[in-house]
């Protein structure tokens, strides 16, 4: 569980002045003569391709997503990843007035699904991870208001350090620390929930998508490292932390490609520049995908790579660590463990402020897969270790609980790659 010490060093530095789901593909078709319903109350995993703005976009304007994770029934997949799913805009508003909120609201009435054609709708949006907004029961976003935000808290701490320093002054206006944007805007890739209102008919199951499962040769080296990898991460206090559940083979440089190409950013060192820039989205409600993370040890060194997600507050994002292992594939690529939770906001207890994170592991194991489902991946499956870990606390305290399985991911090598 990271520490939100870039957090709290940046404010101070700032006022003192300074399922297992497969990639859309080839698919086969099992049996045409199938006939399946996927029942109301589903959730629908959509990626936005229609970038939104309620300073920007109109009402009626049309809206494009796509599936991002596959709906499986028993059987075979009902929905794969990459069909698409239409619909429009149906209410969009951005008052001038600063006590009224921005409100959006995204009405998608058709799904595309190979081999099925054009197919009714019904439903709402029930969910925008990593957003600060909040949602109506009919799927309506509403956006924030100034005075929810630190910048409102904030206000006079930062006009009296103005006041005392016109160098400081120019710096907090330049920066446009305090200036929170109320708009709700989110662009291409955006991740967003939509749960069926009513059961989705469908003619037929598809018996295959995606990349293949890993390959023998390879999964024999994963299986030899699990074997007796350690199975969590530790804090400098030796303290466990977050559980192992992925398992990457392939380049430093490829695994850098595939989260790049699936809209992830490698965060920042901590120095005063990211501290400063954190502290920026703290105080504005803002997101900011370079935030340092805090350091977790695996082989007694910190993490090798890390990656983050994030939409507009720096309050929830997806995050993951790697660490290289002694363990390499036959073809000489290197063999990662890797352990990624979602922070979905902030927890503070005494002596400790860190993010909180959603317990269920499983669902973020899931949408890592679902992100890299579209990059350079050849084999992907779950792997479940000897003893697996199902359930336990993080370092600060928070819950979590997996079925114990590892997901394994087999990059294709790039021309970069070694």
């Amino acid at each position: 569980m990271p520490h939100l010490t870039a957090h709290r060093d940046a404010v101070a530095l700032l006022l003192t002045g300074v399922c297992l789901c497969g990639s859309a593909g080839a698919v086969e078709a099992k049996d045409s003569s199938t006939a399946a319903s996927v029942p109301a109350g589903t959730v629908l995993y959509l990626r936005l391709q229609t970038p939104v703005s309620t300073k920007t976009s109109k009402e009626g304007q049309a809206v494009v997503a796509t599936i991002e994770r596959a709906i499986t029934m028993q059987g075979g997949v009902a929905i794969p990843p990459g069909a698409t799913v239409r619909g429009k805009i149906e209410k969009c508003s951005q008052p001038d007035r600063p006590d009224q909120r921005a409100d959006l609201l995204l009405s998608f009435q058709k799904i595309e699904i190979p081999g099925e054609g054009s197919i009714d709708l019904k439903g709402r949006i029930s969910g925008v991870p990593n957003a600060r907004e909040s949602l109506l029961p009919d799927g309506t976003i509403v956006g924030v208001l100034e005075t929810d935000t630190p910048a409102a808290l904030l206000s006079g701490a930062l006009a009296k350090l103005g006041a005392k320093s016109p160098d400081l002054q120019k710096q907090i206006e330049k920066q446009k620390i305090g200036q929170v944007n109320t708009a709700i805007e989110y662009a291409q890739g955006t991740d967003l929930q939509y749960t069926l209102g009513e059961a989705l008919p469908v003619r037929q199951l598809l018996a295959s998508y995606g990349p293949r499962a890993i390959s023998g040769i390879v999964l024999a080296s994963i299986e030899g490292l699990l074997a007796t990898a350690p199975q969590r991460a530790v804090n400098r206090e030796q303290k466990p932390g977050d559980p192992i559940n992925l398992v990457m083979a392939g380049s430093a440089e490829d695994i850098a490609g595939a989260f790049r190409a699936a809209g992830w950013s490698e965060p920042k060192g901590r120095n005063s520049k990211s501290i400063f820039d954190t502290a920026r989205a703290v105080i504005n409600d803002d997101g900011y995908g370079l935030a340092p993370v805090s350091d977790l040890y695996l082989y007694g060194r910190k993490e090798d790579l890390a990656f983050e997600k994030v939409l507009n507050t720096f309050n929830k994002r997806h995050h993951l660590r790697l660490w290289q292992t002694p363990a390499k594939t036959p073809d000489g690529r290197p063999i990662w463990l890797g352990a990624a939770t979602h922070d979905t906001g902030i927890d503070v207890h005494p002596g400790v402020v860190s993010h909180a994170t959603d317990p269920d592991l499983d669902d973020e194991r899931n949408q890592v897969q679902a992100d890299l489902s579209g990059t350079s991946v050849q084999g992907v499956q779950l792997i479940r270790p000897p003893n697996p870990l199902t359930s336990g606390s993080t370092a600060t305290g928070g819950a979590w609980h997996t079925d114990g399985e590892l997901l394994a991911i087999d990059l294709k090598r790039s021309a970069g790659g070694q």
